[in-house]
């Protein structure tokens, strides 16, 4: 009788019998080439499941971050200051990691607001790797103004208004600090 082959033993992504089988810490299998095409498209994520298996590093452009105490309390979090948040970006030339290699784009300067407290400074302390990996920002469309070429956010919420709730990207929020962990945890930051 004819064995049929099971798809445990295919590569989920080729759906061919695996070539130099590579398994990641999730478990999921893989042969080796596809493995790294998915690696030069996607970066260090499982195509299954989406876990991180490696450091990922965005196309942010050189720029800074830094920060400063506030005696300032944020709405929902009174009593204990707060962080101010500073990202400059200054513009430059596109590269062969962004959009439109060669052409020029638009640069920042961006404040963003933490709660001085335990939890605020564990978020500082992921903001900062994230920023290290460049994950922060990416070069794109502005969202607001609808200007190409523009360094943009990249896809990890920061409050930039100290109050006016969501609707307004500021406080009070009180599951944006967790919100923000599960966004950077996406992108491998914990």
């Amino acid at each position: 009788c004819a064995r049929t082959t099971t798809y445990d033993e295919n590569c989920p992504v080729c759906l061919e019998k695996f070539t130099n089988k590579k398994q990641l810490r999730c478990k999921h299998e893989f042969c080796e080439q596809c493995l790294e095409q998915s690696r030069k498209s996607l970066g260090p994520i499982c195509p299954v499941c989406r876990h991180v298996f490696g450091m990922m590093e965005g196309d942010q452009p050189d720029g800074t971050m830094s920060w400063m105490p506030s005696p300032i309390s944020l709405p929902g979090f009174s009593g204990c200051g707060s962080i101010h948040i500073t990202y400059t970006i200054p513009g430059g030339i596109q590269t062969k990691k962004h959009p439109k290699p060669g052409q020029p784009y638009q640069g920042v300067h961006r404040h963003a607001y933490l709660p001085d407290n335990i939890k605020g400074q564990e978020v500082l302390k992921l903001l900062k790797k994230a920023f290290d990996q460049k994950l922060i920002f990416t070069i794109g469309t502005s969202r607001t103004t609808g200007f190409d070429n523009q360094v943009t956010w990249n896809d990890i919420h920061h409050k930039t208004s100290i109050s006016g709730g969501p609707q307004s990207f500021g406080y009070p929020d009180p599951g944006y600090l967790s919100r923000v962990r599960e966004e950077l945890k996406a992108k491998g930051i914990a």
